[in-house]
């Protein structure tokens, strides 16, 4: 009690096994831009993809905030406004997001849990629902830590969906987007890029991609988990392989500390 927090040894001293409180949960993002902003060709795919794994999982469901996100980021960027009001903004437009996708699951017994509320009583509706949506982003709102270069949220619904994962001791965290998994290069405007099936966070931080499907700040939040050791990647336009992500199939690209 006497110890400086800042001690590095004192912090040493407090490695132990950490409890999982949810275990049994798996943790799915659906992507805003890349799979709920193309409408209902591929959102209800995906729907009934989530609503299959529902029969015998139990799913936290994170949502993004798609083009709309980035309409408010470009008229905040040009205001002038600071990181953390841009955080904040961003929150109600993967809320929305939610709300949308849990209408769509709500046959299924799914309820999008209002954020005031969706940490202190997630273990609650976990054991009471088959699943939950939230949206995704992580409650730093105007205490977002401030990025390298612009002014960009670096924590959006990719770390927020990781983040809690790792804090809950999820069993997986699977990022659901519309390509296959991480390449070289951007395969859209590179028609040689390489697939990558597998990688470390070290190695992703070496390689120094210009172009990631998700959260930059995921690799650096890798280095340094205690429960959440990897994630996955894998395209939603092919809706099966969520449910093959979630039974352990390497299906995408695979992630891991």
């Amino acid at each position: 009690m006497r110890e400086s927090l800042l001690d590095k040894d004192l912090q040493r001293s407090t490695e132990s096994p950490v409890y999982r409180m949810l275990p049994a949960a798996y943790v799915v993002k659906i992507g805003g831009r890349s799979i709920l902003d193309a409408g209902r060709d591929v959102v209800y795919p995906v729907v009934e993809a989530l609503a299959d794994c529902l029969k015998t999982k139990k799913l936290i469901i994170g949502t993004g905030g798609g083009v709309r996100s980035r309409h408010v980021f470009s008229i905040g960027i040009d205001l002038g406004l600071p990181v953390g009001v841009l955080a904040q903004l961003a929150m109600a437009d993967s809320l929305g997001n939610a709300h949308i996708l849990g209408t769509l699951l709500s046959p299924y017994g799914v309820v999008a849990i209002p954020p005031e509320i969706f940490g202190h009583l997630l273990p609650l509706f976990i054991q009471s629902v088959p699943g939950v949506i939230f949206n995704g982003v992580p409650p730093y709102s105007l205490w977002e830590h401030p990025p390298a270069i612009g002014r960009i949220p670096p924590h959006r619904t990719d770390a927020g969906s990781f983040l809690l994962a790792e804090c809950f001791g999820c069993r997986s965290l699977v990022l659901v987007k519309d390509v296959d998994g991480l390449y070289d290069r951007d395969p859209r405007t590179n028609a040689d890029a390489q697939f990558i099936k597998e990688i470390s966070s070290a190695e992703l931080k070496e390689r120094r991609l210009e172009t990631l499907p998700f959260d930059r700040v995921l690799i650096d939040l890798l280095e340094h988990t205690r429960l959440l050791r990897s994630f996955q990647i894998v395209n939603g336009l092919h809706p099966e392989r969520i449910k093959a992500a979630l039974e352990g199939e390497h299906v995408g690209t695979i992630v891991h500390a």
